[in-house]
């Protein structure tokens, strides 16, 4: 017996669960194949979800129609803005999520998607079929138990799991997390059919109890006391367009609104184990606490060292450089006296707190001393030891920027087998696979967004344009446009092709138009508004802690002003009423307008050089003048466009030159 599928997702992380989400909302009839259907979208690792760039993503990936914004509205148990005092382009949401809610929340999500299945199976083998088949599917995927599914197009969003093995001292075993087998079949499947795979690691830190730690002596850290989302939610009403509660767009069967449920009674046990728990807010927080390491943990460190798989030769993947295992930070950091961790609960229900900044692989006795060695966890007990895992990930160079992979048409890869780390790269991969999964299947072409439209595009164009020699994760310094690309835009930049794609419904595609037409209205209107220095006028303005005027100037330049807000003109001036985004937005374009007049330029500018494309069958060794290192680049990473090709480490304006002569001539 076999079924067939327009698209199959193997693997249902982050990258599987919006794979699967986009592909079947354009219409796809589409399968979700996992190893276990309890851990959709499971946090592995820290259950948070934003920060800097990250945060960027998950607002993009919301406004493309995809899930992991709302869900992490519903199921954060704290949520706060990081870097407000820096200017737009880096502010960010980061939420602590609830990690079991969140994996609930997701699979009832998906189970109401229409077009989709989920089924549990382990898959071991894909057989692509030959294109000289009669056949109408191009895959054949085998799991476990034998079972055969056939596809028309398939993404493998496989996470840790290809050959994957755990690691803690001097134990290791296979396992794609704690807990779970690995998928090795599926790995060596892979290397047969002829990918080069590396070895990358990733480590999660210890899990401890939260009635044993001593609260009295950390620092304490509240979320927001505004209401804050992730995701995008409009009502358009008579005065325009307003932002409502996301929790009002919520079944009120969820977990997260049953009145009887942890969350709302201020009696519950998660309340006495967090002293600092908020219920009385906009909506029930749990802090965050900041504790710091010691002289005597950095000694037990380094009397173990020689332990330490990280440096034994037991660990042979390379680990992510910007999130180093804590035996890695104190020898690179040798200087530093120590080190910040941040102890982070992982939910209501749970007294389970990960401890953020201690990943670790030492031996278990090591990772209880040097815990130890911190007051305000001298009698700290571990619930779950920290370990390494390593696994299999896809060399640089095999996917191209559409995510399908070169040597196999149809088949598109996306997450940590691209050798990206963090549940929000993933899930940016996963929704752009399983939208060009689709349009493969419907002979579309291919949806690629450019460096100036997202971070996602940031991010897409790394993977196919450098070598990652390290697992890959997102900065806000990696972004060349950041000020184009804040997440107060993030749906006026992409809302209107997640529409096109019929990945979002008339009604917010409308709300965002709505946006964009207030805003260019307030704007107007600002520029409009003359203002005349006088007694009457100055006074208005200092009553509301305004400098006063020495020259005439429109309302518009006046808000340019640093520091200086809309509602202070509102009481001062009388200024109109608007939105608090439209207000948002105008406020931006007034204090960055040059800066970002200047990257628009900057952006047309690279246009033409990205607009111009490159044959994928152009032969470079035919080319005449082309440097043989630039030769071997061009040719593995094959580049869509001259723009890409000029990004390409190895690769000189003089080589762009040559081949732009040699595409003329074509």
């Amino acid at each position: 017996m076999q079924t067939t599928y327009d698209v199959i997702v193997i693997g249902a992380g982050h990258a599987g669960c919006e794979a699967a989400n986009a592909a079947a909302l354009t219409g796809c009839r589409t399968l979700l194949l996992t190893i276990d259907l309890d851990k959709l979208a499971h946090m592995s690792c820290n259950p948070s979800i934003g920060g800097p760039a990250k945060g960027h993503l998950v607002r993009e990936i919301d406004a493309l129609g995809g899930l992991i914004a709302r869900i992490t509205d519903r199921a954060a148990i704290q949520i706060r803005t990081l870097n407000e005092s820096k200017g737009p382009a880096v502010q960010s949401l980061r939420a602590q999520c609830d990690k079991h809610l969140y994996a609930q929340l997701m699979k009832e999500t998906l189970e109401r998607v229409p077009n989709l299945d989920i089924r549990q199976a382990m898959v071991e083998r894909i057989v692509p079929l030959s294109p000289f088949t009669l056949h109408p599917s191009s895959f054949t995927i085998i799991t476990h138990t034998g079972f055969t599914y056939a596809a028309r197009s398939i993404i493998l969003t496989t996470g840790t799991f290809l050959r994957g093995r755990a690691i803690t001292g001097d134990a290791t075993w296979g396992a794609g997390r704690a807990g779970e087998a690995p998928s090795l079949a599926l790995g060596e499947n892979l290397a047969t059919l002829g990918f080069p795979l590396v070895r990358l690691k990733t480590g999660t830190p210890p899990r401890i109890h939260a009635r044993t730690i001593d609260f009295s002596m950390t620092e304490v850290q509240h979320g927001s006391d505004v209401p804050l989302y992730f995701g995008h939610y409009y009502e358009i009403v008579d005065c325009g367009l307003r932002i409502v509660d996301c929790t009002a767009l919520d079944n009120p069967q969820s977990t997260i609104h049953n009145p009887q449920s942890t969350i709302h009674n201020p009696q519950s046990a998660i309340a006495s184990v967090y002293p600092h728990v908020r219920l009385d807010g906009w909506r029930p927080q749990v802090p965050c606490y900041l504790i710091h390491t010691t002289p005597e943990f950095h000694e037990i460190i380094r009397a173990n060292l020689h332990r330490a798989p990280l440096f034994s030769g037991v660990i042979e993947g390379v680990g992510p450089r910007y999130c180093p295992s804590i035996e890695d930070k104190i020898v690179r950091f040798a200087d530093k006296e120590r080190h910040g961790l941040f102890l982070e609960p992982e939910g209501w229900g749970t007294s389970e707190v990960y401890v953020q900044g201690c990943n670790t692989s030492l031996p278990e006795d090591v990772q209880w001393a040097m815990l130890r060695s911190i007051p305000a966890l001298r009698n700290v007990e571990l619930t779950r030891v920290g370990y390494a895992i390593e696994y299999d990930a896809v060399a640089t160079g095999e996917v191209g920027a559409d995510l399908q992979a070169r040597r196999m048409p149809g088949m598109f890869l996306a997450g940590q087998i691209n050798g990206t780390t963090g549940y929000e790269e993933a899930a940016a991969q996963g929704l752009m696979a399983g939208i060009n999964a689709a349009r493969h299947v419907r002979n579309e072409s291919a949806i690629i967004l450019g460096r100036d439209q997202a971070y996602i595009g940031v991010l897409l164009d790394d993977l196919v344009t450098k070598e990652i020699r390290e697992p890959y994760r997102m900065f806000t310094s990696r972004a060349e446009h950041r000020l184009l690309l804040r997440s107060d835009n993030a749906d006026l930049r992409l809302t209107p092709l997640a529409r096109e794609l019929g990945l979002v419904d008339a009604h917010r595609a409308e709300a965002v138009e709505r946006k964009r037409e207030q805003s260019a209205d307030l704007r107007a209107r600002l520029e409009g508004w003359r203002i005349f220095p006088s007694a009457a006028i100055n006074a208005a303005l200092g009553a509301a802690s305004v400098e006063p005027l020495s020259q005439p100037m429109s309302a518009f330049e006046l808000l340019a002003r640093p520091n200086l807000r809309y509602d202070q003109l509102q009481v001062a001036l009388g200024l109109p009423d608007a939105p608090p985004v439209v207000i948002e937005q105008v406020e931006i374009e007034s204090k960055y307008g040059g800066y970002i007049n200047r990257q628009r330029r900057e952006v047309a500018r690279l246009h033409k050089m990205d607009s111009r494309r490159i044959p994928p069958d152009l032969d470079y060794t035919a080319i005449s003048g082309l440097r043989n290192e630039a030769r071997q680049v061009l040719a593995r990473f094959r580049p869509a466009t001259l723009g890409q090709a000029g990004r390409l480490a190895g690769i000189t304006p003089a080589d762009v030159t040559i081949i732009l002569f040699a595409l003329e001539r074509r």
